[in-house]
């Protein structure tokens, strides 16, 4: 091919690099040229920014797109979303100059590995890619080209060995550490998906949120579809660095494929890229770019998920597409309500500490003025004055807090009543806001029975049903839920709960320990297990779990009764002053608790009425917590439980 043909009508070749790989581009570059394709590559810039208009009009022309691996280029964003633009046209040529592996979403390309290669002509990897380059353009170059190297064992090739796939794809299939799946993956159920949280590829760092939480309602339009099982957000997100492959992704999350993506937003535009892995092989099962107005993002949001259900048909007993509603449950058609939304979830779900919390709810109060119709806001601001009512207010404020919690869920299971969210933050207000069992029982059944895709959903149903005494219920909907949430620290805490609560204190140990295998730092988990040893009369043991806790309410609450019964009365009573100046009225319900196990009944009723004046959360645990044996033939005691809508 002479220059004049490769140049006809547009740049011929594009090629994407990290400007850190610039010494050792030159070289591919200078070998296509002299191979007479014309090149478009950075250095022709004279200024201004890389992706300018020209760049962009390179990329969409360019007859193939050379992309340059390294572990430099892995981590940009522009060669990420040059990368994708080429594979989205079906004209990616990726190269590897150091051996590294490309990407996630790019594996489904054989790579040439350059790292050896000095790219002069005749050389095997030099020749490789002039072929693949060719394969692109209508003409092969004039230049003799080398015969095809001898594939490696490891080398898997489509085409009966050939280089180039059909329907224009530049490459094939390259794993070298590819196996037969059934060798390296258990058994795990066909319609099962994890949704990875996007990847941002915007110039702005801060729209991670967006991009992430595009994935996030992705994932729930797909948890709709009663065929298909899809990981929780929780267990997805460990992996937003993908530092490891697909099958390994997919093996610890325990399913057959993973969606992943990324996401561009540029002013009012926003580039969308998804891709449909097999989790047993690696390999692409479905990818489409979508480039639309920023308006246009849900129906973005309904395609991706439509087209995933579509290419798992077969796997759905041939109901894929139909099964997934065209919108999804108390959403919103106004993207700045959607965008106020995100940025709400992204807050609340750092719980970092008060100011978050209530920047969390401005961001959901904004939303809702942008759009009073959007059902899962209402839901979203109800669990975020729960937890304001919980952890921040004081006694005093607690009561209205809630009062608005219990509106916001009201409201939200007005404007949505299919939404499971909705009823499960109403069933959390009134039970830990109202602290009416018997009222929220109504509610939480009714989020079960909506919401059997969401982990979340199950695991604060699972959680009531053991505190009002159903524990086969629980133990049900637990189960489901570390299912579904595999790697969620919280979810194995809540179901040694569970069977704390049931007093299978033997069984509750080792589950809080994979949780605090998960997340070594998380919060409550030594208590709990302090707790369950203290029940065995483990009591040595007990302390030391009591000792580490992080959250002092706890902690202390434990170690004033473990410290007692092992004959330290100083120490346990120092543990109590410290729990009651430390926390004061929050702390009334554990207080309650030590003096039980104090054996003083008179000081505890007295504490559990001063806690119910002020409307302690505490008090849910009242039915069936174990340390509160020594008063449950107290005056008192079953009136209190008839209060709260125990009995």
């Amino acid at each position: 091919m002479t220059g004049e043909t490769a140049a006809t009508g547009a740049m011929s070749v594009f090629v994407s690099y990290s400007r850190d790989d610039r010494k050792r581009a030159l070289p591919v570059i200078a070998a296509l040229e002299a191979a007479g394709y014309r090149v478009w590559w950075d250095g022709l810039l004279e200024g201004g920014e890389r992706f300018s208009h020209t760049t962009d009009q390179a990329l969409e022309t360019a007859a193939a797109v050379v992309v340059l691996w390294s572990r430099t280029s892995i981590g940009s964003h522009w060669v990420h979303d040059e990368a994708t633009r080429g594979r989205d046209r079906k004209r990616l040529v990726p190269l590897s100059l150091d051996g590294s592996e490309p990407p996630l979403g790019f594996r489904q390309f054989q790579v040439i590995d350059i790292s050896a290669s000095r790219m002069k002509p005749g050389d095997p990897a030099t020749e490789a890619m002039l072929r693949a380059v060719a394969a692109l353009h209508d003409m092969p170059p004039d230049r003799p080209v080398a015969k095809a190297r001898t594939v490696d064992r490891r080398r898997l090739m489509l085409g009966g060995g050939a280089l180039v796939a059909a329907a224009g794809v530049a490459v094939a299939v390259t794993r070298p550490w590819a196996k037969s799946p059934s060798a390296v993956v258990p058994p795990v159920q066909a319609a099962s998906i994890a949704v990875l949280p996007f990847a941002n590829l915007s110039a702005d760092a801060e729209q991670t949120y967006f991009s992430e939480g595009l994935a996030a309602e992705v994932r729930s339009e797909l948890a709709r579809n009663p065929r298909l099982q899809v990981v929780a957000q929780a267990s997805s997100n460990r992996f937003r660095t993908r530092a490891e492959d697909a099958r390994a992704m997919a093996r610890q999350l325990g399913v057959a494929y993973l969606l992943d993506g990324n996401v561009r937003r540029a002013g009012d535009r926003v580039r969308v890229a998804a891709e449909l892995i097999d989790g047993r092989t690696g390999f692409s099962r479905w990818s489409e770019g979508f480039e639309r107005p920023i308006a246009d993002v849900f129906a973005v949001q309904d395609e991706i998920a439509g087209a995933v259900a579509a290419a798992l048909s077969v796997e759905l007993g041939g109901k894929g597409a139909a099964a997934t509603a065209a919108r999804p449950i108390g959403g919103t058609g106004n993207v700045a309500a959607f965008d106020a939304y995100l940025r709400g979830r992204e807050l609340l779900a750092l719980g970092t500490d008060e100011a978050s919390d209530r920047a969390a709810l401005a961001r959901f109060d904004e939303a809702l003025r942008l759009d009073p119709g959007y059902g899962a806001a209402h839901a979203a601001r109800s669990r975020t004055l729960a937890v304001i009512g919980n952890q921040h207010a004081s006694g005093a404020a607690r009561p209205a807090v809630y009062a608005e919690a219990i509106a916001a869920a009201q409201r939200a299971v007005e404007l949505a009543p299919q939404l499971a969210d909705g009823w499960s933050a109403l069933g959390f207000a009134l039970f830990n806001g109202k602290l009416d069992a018997a009222a929220a029982r109504p509610a939480f059944e009714r989020s079960a029975a909506l919401g059997p895709g969401d982990a979340d959903v199950l695991s604060r149903f699972a959680l009531f049903s053991a505190r009002t005494g159903r524990f086969e219920a629980a133990r049900a909907a637990i189960a489901r839920a570390t299912t579904l949430d595999p790697l969620n620290a919280r979810a194995f805490r809540l179901a040694g709960e569970v069977e704390y609560v049931a007093r299978n204190y033997a069984g509750a140990v080792p589950l809080i320990e994979k949780a605090l295998a998960l997340n070594p730092k998380m919060g409550v988990a030594h208590a709990a297990i302090g707790f369950a040893l203290l029940a065995q009369n483990r009591l040595k043991e007990a302390e030391a779990a009591f000792r580490t806790e992080p959250n002092s309410l706890f902690g202390l609450t434990g170690l004033a009764i473990a410290q007692l019964r092992l004959g330290d009365r100083a120490a346990a009573e120092r543990a109590f002053a410290s729990l009651v100046s430390e926390h004061g009225d929050v702390a009334l319900y554990q207080q309650a608790q030590v003096l039980a196990q104090w054996n003083q009944p008179e000081r505890a009723m007295a504490t559990l009425a001063r806690a119910r004046q002020l409307g302690d959360a505490g008090l849910v645990y009242l039915r069936n917590d174990p340390l509160l044996d020594p008063v449950r033939a107290a005056p008192g005691f079953s009136e209190l439980l008839k209060g709260l809508g125990f009995v």
